[in-house]
């Protein structure tokens, strides 16, 4: 199952962590959607691969907590990104 991959809720760390790593693409899908106005419901479906209708609760904190990190990314987070990395 796709939706297995991510968390209900991005890890809230106020540094780039290894989960934003790893979900950059999703937080890139995800911020193209709202902007383009999707229904969050079929951006579950093609983006994470949940069945909404199977938990609709579960699906839309999905969403939001991650489309709030993809925020957040935009604002604070990629900053980190930029910074030389520890070897």
């Amino acid at each position: 199952m796709k939706g297995a991959s991510f968390k209900d809720s991005p890890p809230l760390t106020d540094r780039v962590n290894a989960y934003d790593e790893a979900h950059l693409v999703t937080y890139l899908r995800l911020l193209d959607a709202a902007e383009e106005g999707a229904d969050w419901r079929e951006v579950c479906e093609i983006v994470f691969g949940l069945d909404v209708a199977a938990d609709p609760d579960r699906a839309k904190r999905i969403h939001d907590s991650h489309l709030a990190r993809a925020r957040w990314m935009t604002e604070a987070g990629y900053r980190h990104l930029l910074e030389p990395r520890m070897q």
